[in-house]
This record gives C-alpha cells, sequence and structure tokens, in this order.
C-alpha cells in the first residue's frame, strides 16, 4: 500500500512514486541529475542526445531574487556512474554559450514564468552512452487526453526518499480545472499560459527537470518538463494591507509542454556553439562593426550579445535562434564554408522530434 506524503513533496492523494520496474530500468540509464556541490544544488535532468541534456531552467539560474548558480560549477551525472561532466565550455569561460534556455531570469510570483522554465545543455563530453529521450512535441489537449487515459508518467529523482535513485511517478493527471481553482483563475497566475502542464504526478525535492513521458510507438517519449508546484494562498485583507495569511495548499504540479521548446532543440542539437572566451570575443567584436552589438567585448555570451545575434540572423534571412557558433561568425566574417561548400555542417547530431 502507497505510504502517505513525505515532508518536503508535493504529492496528492497516495505517494505513487516506486521503483522504476524492470521494464523501465534502461529508460532510468537516460535520466541523471545536474548538480553543483557548492550550492547543494541538485535537479533532474534526461539525455536528449548524447552530449546534450534537458532540465528546468531554474536549476542552471534559479529565479528572480534567489543567488545565481555560476554554470562552470555545475555538473551532469548519470545513476549508476562515477563520471561527471561539465557543461561544454566550462574550462575556458564558455559555458554560457552552451546553454539555451526559455529564460535565464525567471519569476516564481505571478505572472509566473513556468512555461519558459526549460533549459537544454551542451556537456564538454558525450555522457549518454545508453541512449537518449525522444522529445514529442504534441498538443496540451493531446496530453491532457492520454493523461485520462493513464498514460501520462514521470522518472525522476526525489531528494526526500531514503534511496537515491530514479523513481516512476503514476497516477499522473493532466487538466485545466481543479477543485480548488478554476482554469479562468489559474491562467491569469501565469506568463504565456498556454503550454502548461498542470499534473499530479507525485513530486519531490530534486525533481525539478525531470520528464513527463508517454508510450510511443519506439519506447518513451517526453511531452513536458515537471518544473515546480502551483500553490494559492488565502489572506485577509483590510484597506488592501494583508492582515493574516493561511496556509499554501497545493494546486497541482507544473510542468512546460513539449511544444514551447521542441523546435529550439532541433536547432541547438545541430548547432557548433563556441567553447571559448576568445571565439565569443571574436563574434563580439564582429557584430560590434556592424554596429549590432553595444556591450562589453568581455567573450561572455550575455542577453546582449543573444539579441545582437538575433538581428544579425534576421537581416541575413538565417534562421533565428541567438545561439553563438563558430558557423554564425564565419558568415559575418564573409568566411562561411558552410555557404561556399568546404564543410556540409559542423554537427550531424539528429533532431529530437518534430519542428
Amino acid at each position: 500500500m502507497a505510504a502517505t506524503a513525505p515532508a518536503g513533496a508535493s504529492v496528492f492523494g497516495l505517494d505513487q512514486r516506486t521503483p522504476l520496474p524492470e521494464a523501465l530500468l534502461q529508460i532510468g540509464t537516460r535520466v541523471g541529475v545536474f548538480f553543483d556541490t557548492r550550492s547543494q544544488s541538485i535537479c533532474t535532468a534526461f539525455c536528449v542526445a548524447p552530449d546534450v541534456v534537458m532540465t528546468a531552467a531554474h536549476c542552471l539560474y534559479r529565479t528572480n531574487g534567489e543567488k545565481p548558480l555560476q554554470l562552470n560549477d555545475l555538473s551532469f551525472k548519470l545513476h549508476g556512474t562515477n563520471q561527471s561532466v561539465r557543461i561544454a565550455g566550462a574550462s575556458d569561460g564558455g559555458s554560457e554559450a552552451n546553454v539555451s534556455s526559455g529564460s535565464s531570469s525567471l519569476s516564481a510570483r505571478p505572472p509566473i514564468d513556468a512555461t519558459r522554465d526549460w533549459a537544454m545543455v551542451r556537456l564538454a563530453k558525450p555522457a549518454c552512452s545508453a541512449g537518449v529521450l525522444k522529445v514529442s512535441a504534441r498538443s496540451v489537449q493531446e496530453v491532457m487526453k492520454l493523461a485520462d487515459k493513464g498514460r501520462v508518467f514521470n522518472i525522476a529523482y526525489h531528494r526526500d526518499l531514503p534511496k537515491w535513485q530514479p523513481m516512476l511517478g503514476t497516477g499522473c493527471g493532466v487538466k485545466r480545472d481543479y477543485a480548488d481553482a478554476d482554469w479562468a483563475t489559474i491562467k491569469r497566475d501565469f506568463n504565456n499560459p498556454d503550454q502548461l502542464l498542470l499534473h499530479t504526478c507525485d513530486t519531490g525535492a530534486a525533481s525539478s527537470g525531470s520528464p513527463l513521458l508517454v508510450d510511443g510507438a519506439d519506447g518513451p517519449e517526453v511531452v513536458g518538463i515537471n518544473v515546480g508546484t502551483y500553490v494559492q494562498s488565502k489572506v485577509i485583507m483590510l484597506n488592501g494591507e494583508v492582515l493574516h495569511r493561511f496556509k499554501s495548499d497545493d494546486v497541482a504540479n507544473t510542468g512546460v509542454n513539449a511544444q514551447a521548446f521542441a523546435p529550439r532543440l532541433a536547432d541547438f542539437l545541430t548547432a557548433d556553439t563556441m567553447t571559448s572566451r576568445r571565439q565569443i570575443k571574436d563574434l563580439q567584436e564582429a557584430l560590434a562593426a556592424r554596429t549590432l552589438y553595444q556591450g562589453p567585448r568581455d567573450g561572455r555570451y550575455c542577453p546582449a550579445l543573444k539579441l545582437a545575434i538575433e538581428g544579425y540572423q534576421r537581416a541575413a534571412h538565417m534562421p533565428v535562434t541567438g545561439l553563438a557558433t563558430i558557423s554564425l561568425l564565419q558568415s559575418i566574417n564573409g568566411e562561411s564554408q558552410l555557404v561556399t561548400g568546404k564543410i556540409s555542417g559542423a554537427r550531424t547530431t539528429a533532431a529530437s522530434g518534430p519542428r
């Protein structure tokens, strides 16, 4: 019989988190953790390419008002291995260019940035030797229908449980309206709520960034990423002042639907992202020479550089990705080997899921 909810967990009804059954053990080898030993931060992450993983953006950047993490200090590790792999470029100060996220400045208060809380990360070397998970960009309505049939599940790590291992979460509902809050009320609390997955997979600390899955034709497919818990508080107010705040109630857990990030993932997987500050500085200088970039020429990938890259890509009728790539610098300098036909492409990793 399932136990009641342990402290620190967001559980709806009985706790349905169990060790992975034998049939899903192989899938568990594609789910690991992103961690920072200095801050004790730890989140779940999953493989989408041999050298690319996905997680929640707040696992890398935290949220507004919190002390940010240092990307160079973060590492990825799969369960059952002794190998920890840092972000590509971390050894040369170029890790920022090897992360693509919905936002690096997330609000955890209304309007909440749950549907921007995703991140894809290129690793310094391939770590996903046991395979990857396919990302399936389905509509929220289709995911809700699959949940009604009992087909949505979650695989995650949970700090609140006694044994450190990937756990299976079943009984996952996905819907818009809940007993204590209807959709009309809920959606006002979120930025871009159309791609929000409100779900009842049982979660605990460290489960942020874990995949929401359905069984596909060739095995489990990722339809979303678990990112947090939506809570509502009742208050007593007088003349606009809060006199008393009651205990917060969990309404549902929150996830971002795969349609929100699948197109960006397809671009990221094939990009020859820069891994050194010298390369990024060269890109800054090239864009500055064309009056597209006015920020510091410090070899740091930053929001101002991303905007400058996007501006150049639009003007050049290129796909707008905002990524700092070697191919982009070659194009700006009129030396693009991709254009001249000297090479066919810098990366050959197949895209995960439809664009």
